[in-house]
């Protein structure tokens, strides 16, 4: 049973985590940006089941973590997501990072390398991206005013998840809007959608946990999900699963699928990766 809300304090806010508790390996799963952290709730269970301690932190500025903050960066979550393994005293804690946070974890990695024992990094933004300035600009105008919520709402719902979407998107979402209308977080939201990625990509050449690169196969958020997947993979020397007709949060998109992936890894089995039907 998922326990109530706790925080970690930081000197300019909060950041809120569950913690589903035991004495199994800790795993650490990180949502993106404008996502909640039950982002994961399809896969906590199983997860759970499996013995592991299963760590969900929202990121800073979003659910239920404090909304003012003078840094947005992936610099900045790496440094929440340190101070969050350091106060639980744990063991080296497999990480999961979705999207901007998958670039935060590159950074714990690489810098912290005795709080990481596993990375798997989830449609990661983890160097610059080429983007059309079209888009770009399309990206933050939608954003840009009173419509933003629902504009951001509307397409993470319809193009995030471009196969199957989550028997209970209708409450997610509804307590997604709910939590950006609350005062800050869509400024806290503009200001993390124009940060860059050269932290990450700084640090992808000294990240030596082993690291599993999971793509859905249809992400929007990528030209080419398969050769974005495979860039990554090659500069961490790591694992690369793409999961067909799956978009930018498999997690929630196809949990199944995405626990039958991860879960292989983490456990360190040989016949890796599972073959996907």
């Amino acid at each position: 049973m998922m326990s109530k809300v706790q925080v970690l304090e930081r000197e300019e806010g909060q950041i809120a985590y569950d913690d589903t508790g035991g004495s199994g390996r800790i795993v650490l799963c990180i949502p993106g940006m404008g996502q909640l952290r039950s982002i994961y709730r399809l896969v906590v269970p199983r997860f759970r089941d499996e013995g592991l301690r299963v760590i969900t932190m929202d990121i800073r500025g979003m659910g239920d973590s404090s909304a003012g903050w003078s840094d947005y960066s992936e610099s900045a979550i790496m440094s929440d997501v340190v101070a969050l393994l350091e106060q639980l005293h744990c063991e080296p804690a497999m990480i999961i990072g979705n999207s901007i946070s998958a670039g935060a974890a590159v950074c714990v990695s690489a810098e912290h390398p005795e709080l990481v024992s596993d990375l798997v990094l989830v449609g990661p933004f983890v160097h610059q991206v080429p983007i059309s300035w079209w888009k770009a600009l399309t990206f933050r105008l939608a954003l840009a005013g009173p419509w933003g919520v629902g504009a951001w709402v509307n397409y993470q719902s319809q193009k995030l998840y471009p196969t199957s979407k989550p028997p209970d998107l209708t409450e997610y979402n509804f307590a997604l809007r709910k939590n950006l209308h609350e005062y800050g977080r869509m400024r806290a939201f503009r200001r993390m959608a124009v940060t860059d990625h050269r932290a990450s990509e700084s640090h992808l050449d000294k990240v030596r946990a082993p690291a599993l690169i999971v793509m859905g196969g249809a992400d929007p958020d990528f030209p080419n999900p398969e050769v974005e997947g495979k860039l990554v993979a090659e500069r961490l020397r790591g694992k690369l699963a793409v999961l067909p007709g799956l978009g930018h949060y498999p997690q929630a998109e196809g949990p199944e699928i995405f626990v039958n992936q991860v879960l292989p890894f983490l456990r360190g089995k040989s016949k890796w990766p599972l073959e996907l039907v």
